[in-house]
């Protein structure tokens, strides 16, 4: 039978059959003699072909994947860990403070989707909690990044009504990420009272999250409309990306970079005549964008 996995435990999965029955399931052995470096070869979403014969069902295949959304492992060097897999956009979570996210670890998580043409959608979240300062930081990155078409919204998810982040779920499978602490499970569960995710407090000392979702997983809104709660992700290095195609995943770089003097071989540092480096200067492509760039494409570790 076909179905979805819907929840992974990195042992078991829950795997939604075509005939609306949820199976408790676990991947057969010969999937993972493939050479796939994922430490996690079956993801949430995933397409896959179940056995039922045994009272415990078998992933015997996996179905070809549209897209997926992967990081570097942080446990085994190497490897890559796959937060999902055929989604519609990313809705990335983040905070300028109580968490405070880095504008690296944005970059990173929107060049990872932009690989693969993933819409995204950034929520602004804990906007009761930011002074002045940051909210004249909150208005620059809106325009900054509603100026490379990226979604976004400021909301409190624990007092605001998120009508219109509801509404831009609607008929997608969206996968949501973010740092532990940002309010992923506070904004899915306004969203959807059914989702009813545990919430976890901040801690006192790092002024960190706590993870308080251990497993990915996928919930049905309606029919046609999912989403994926996945576990607070602390780091996020790029995975099987050269120097030279990393500015094909920037859109304020992709049409310029043709205009470079050494054309797709311009690596955007010091080259003469370089379209990328005179936008820079001349105002027209972000400093922090092309500082989390050279990150990237120098290879620095600037994934947190």
């Amino acid at each position: 039978m076909e179905g979805i996995v819907m929840r992974s435990t990195g042992s078991f999965y829950d795997v939604m059959g075509i005939d609306g029955v949820k199976y408790n399931c676990r991947v057969r052995g010969k999937i993972r003699l493939e050479g796939i470096k994922e430490t996690n070869p079956v993801a949430v979403g995933d397409h896959v072909l179940i056995d039922l014969e045994q009272d415990i069902g078998s992933i015997t295949e996996i179905m070809p994947r549209r897209n997926h959304i992967l990081r570097k492992s942080v446990k085994k060097t190497g490897h890559s860990h796959v937060l999902a897999a055929n989604i519609d956009q990313l809705l990335l979570v983040v905070t300028l403070a109580l968490p405070r996210t880095s504008l690296g670890f944005i970059d990173r998580c929107l060049v990872s989707a932009e690989a693969f043409r993933i819409p995204q959608v950034l929520v602004f979240n804990k906007k009761d909690l930011v002074d002045d300062e940051g909210l004249q930081l909150l208005e620059e990155l809106t325009k900054l990044y509603t100026g490379i078409d990226v979604s976004c919204f400021s909301i409190s998810a624990k007092y605001d009504d998120p009508s219109e982040i509801r509404e831009i779920l609607k008929r997608k499978t969206t996968l949501v990420a973010g740092h532990s602490g940002v309010g992923k499970s506070t904004l899915l569960n306004k969203i959807s009272p059914a989702i009813n995710q545990p919430i976890g407090d901040i801690s006192d000392f790092s002024e960190k999250g706590k993870h308080t979702t251990t497993f990915a997983e996928m919930f049905p809104l309606d029919e046609n409309t999912f989403v994926i709660d996945t576990p607070g992700v602390k780091e996020w290095g790029l995975v099987d990306m050269n120097q030279q195609e990393i500015s094909d995943y920037f859109p304020e770089m992709r049409d310029l970079r043709l205009m470079c003097k050494f054309g797709s071989r311009c690596l955007h540092i010091n080259e003469p005549k370089c379209a990328i480096i005179d936008a820079v200067q001349n105002g027209s492509i972000a400093l922090s964008r092309y500082e989390n760039y050279l990150s990237m494409a120098l290879g620095e570790d600037n994934r947190k």
